[in-house]
């Protein structure tokens, strides 16, 4: 992300520079300069006011989500999904520690618990590890998992939600069924691809690897905070406690997820107002069912979605005077007009082009690209392309942020087919919002 940075500040300025050199001085109209910097001022005020107004709804999202993971429906999720991934991942033995730590990690990205996916994530990769006959070199398992990790199926992009909220979106929910499809889509083209490429990429014996060798990861996300390792022990704990579910369980509640697509596609309009109300009352009533205090373990929740507002000020004013920057200097139209010309004919908009550029390379910087896009009056967000790249954003991960943390944690150099399968994963994803966003909003 710092070479991201740089480069948009320094070609906004080459380009802003070129223009005030070239520039035929015309009455009342700003130069080239004076409008790179109007332009940086007027974003980065922007950035903070966005920040503010998204204090409450982040609150309000991360209460809910305490109070459900306090419930236990992270273990509930967890056990759901183990038959699954017993047959996903037949070389690792059913009860082995790495298969609880890497449930754990889908099923808080199931309910966008970012905060609790990341340490799970790495603890699997350690467990994962255990196993691998060839140190420094990615196993099948950890190259599916991470394909998996990247394209997780989403049913609760709570994140975005408060974004859209913020943003003054009259529908901020409508997101839910265009971020499920688009992430079911994503999910299983991350498993075909992990497996199919795994015959063209075979494992062989390296150098074994050490600390200084660890690739540092660069592109941190804004909510990837590591939990303390007797949580994440704890949490394992439950889910093996707790076994699984019959396949049978497993299979109807998959079948319940697949036919709540047909469902919004078919009654989107007249479900999505009730939506968020109904979600805070079911989440609430699911505490008060598992005797959870609901009030005090909601407002220690909120408090969290405080902080994590308030730390995503620097992201989004670095990002967003970046990209206003590059708005004012009239480089975002040099090079996105050409393009945006050839995929707006296959519903991705010129406007939505860097959000599809961007995600797979920094998760903050997308997060700013989604605030800037949304929060611009010509587009907003419940516009075709405001739903866009808002599913863009919660229905793909940033895929070389996972790599690197990931792989890096346990000294993986030779990561074999990993990117590749992330990439297919995410232009799936990229095509799948397209489809169904064009499906449910197009004008």
């Amino acid at each position: 992300m710092n070479a991201v940075f740089f480069a948009i500040v320094l070609i906004s300025f080459l380009i802003a520079g070129y223009r005030e050199i070239t520039w035929q001085e015309v009455e009342n109209t700003a130069s080239p300069m004076e409008a790179l910097a109007g332009g940086m001022v007027d974003t980065a005020t922007d950035a903070v006011t966005l920040a503010i107004g998204l204090i409450g709804v982040m609150a309000l999202f991360l209460g809910l989500m305490k109070v459900a993971e306090e419930g236990g429906l992270l273990t509930i999720i967890a056990r759901l999904l183990r038959p699954v991934m017993v047959r996903l991942f037949p070389e690792v033995p059913a009860e082995h520690p790495a298969m609880g730590a890497m449930i754990l990690n889908l099923s808080a990205n199931v309910m966008g618990l970012g905060n609790a996916a990341t340490p799970f994530g790495i603890r699997a990769m350690q467990e994962l590890d255990k196993l691998n006959p060839v140190k420094g070199t990615a196993t099948n398992s950890m190259v599916l998992f991470l394909a998996i990790n990247t394209s997780s199926v989403t049913l609760l992009p709570t994140g975005v939600i408060a974004l859209r909220a913020a943003a003054g979106s009259q529908d901020p929910a409508g997101i839910l069924p265009t971020t499920l499809f688009a992430t079911l889509c994503s999910t299983i083209v991350a498993v075909i691809a992990a497996k199919l490429y795994s015959r063209y990429f075979p494992v062989t014996a390296g150098a074994p690897t050490s600390a200084e060798d660890r690739p540092p990861p660069e592109d941190y996300e804004i909510d990837a905070a590591p939990e303390s390792e007797g949580a994440v022990r704890e949490a394992e704990a439950a889910v093996d406690a707790g076994s699984a579910y019959p396949g049978w369980v497993s299979a109807v509640a998959l079948a319940g997820v697949l036919a709540l697509i047909p469902l919004a596609i078919s009654f989107g309009g007249a479900i999505s107002p009730w939506i968020i109300p109904g979600l805070m009352v079911a989440l609430l009533g699911f505490g008060v069912a598992k005797r959870v205090r609901v009030y005090e373990v909601f407002v220690e929740g909120a408090r969290d979605g405080f902080q994590v507002a308030v730390r995503i000020i620097p992201y989004l004013v670095a990002i967003l005077v970046a990209v206003g920057m590059f708005r004012a200097s009239g480089g975002m139209e040099m090079i996105v007009g050409p393009l945006g010309a050839i995929t707006g004919r296959f519903g991705l908009p010129a406007d939505a082009l860097p959000m599809a550029l961007l995600r797979p390379l920094s998760g903050s910087g997308a997060y700013g690209i989604l605030a800037a896009i949304i929060e611009n009056p010509a587009i907003g967000p419940d516009s075709y392309t405001g739903y866009l790249v808002s599913t863009l954003q919660g229905s793909t991960e940033t895929t070389f942020y996972v790599l690197a943390v990931y792989f890096g944690a346990v000294h993986i150099r030779r990561i074999r087919h990993a990117l590749a399968a992330g990439l297919t994963a995410d232009l799936a994803g990229i095509a799948a919002a397209v489809f169904i966003c064009s499906l449910l909003y197009a004008a």
